[in-house]
């Protein structure tokens, strides 16, 4: 299984769009991600704003560093996180990317 995680974005104009079979196939490579549209998502539960606060801060730093950014909808106790490249036009290995390297800041 690929780890998505120990992978880099390529840069901005450079990944191309994924077939949705492609998308799906790699689905099982991430916890909890579903494929809707043109995007991939996941929502992320905590016991608190504090927690959850916490975490999308966590996400900028990755976001930043990536130089990739989702869609994020905070609420207090949740974060609903969408990746999709849109000047791809879809869904591309940098969303892998990042949705893991999200997945990676909750197993330690």
């Amino acid at each position: 299984m690929i780890t998505y995680s120990a992978m880099h974005c390529a840069p901005g104009g450079q990944a191309t769009a994924l077939s949705d079979d492609d998308v799906k196939d790699n689905l099982g490579a991430l916890n909890g991600w579903i494929h809707i549209g043109n995007e991939i998502r996941k929502s992320f539960t905590f016991k608190n704003y504090y927690e959850t606060m916490a975490f999308v801060n966590a996400s900028a730093w990755v976001s930043h560093h990536e130089d990739h950014h989702p869609d994020m909808s905070v609420h207090y106790n949740k974060c609903v996180v969408a990746y999709s490249t849109h000047d791809a036009g879809g869904v591309t290995l940098n969303d892998f990317i990042c949705a893991a390297k999200l997945d990676a800041l909750l197993n330690h």
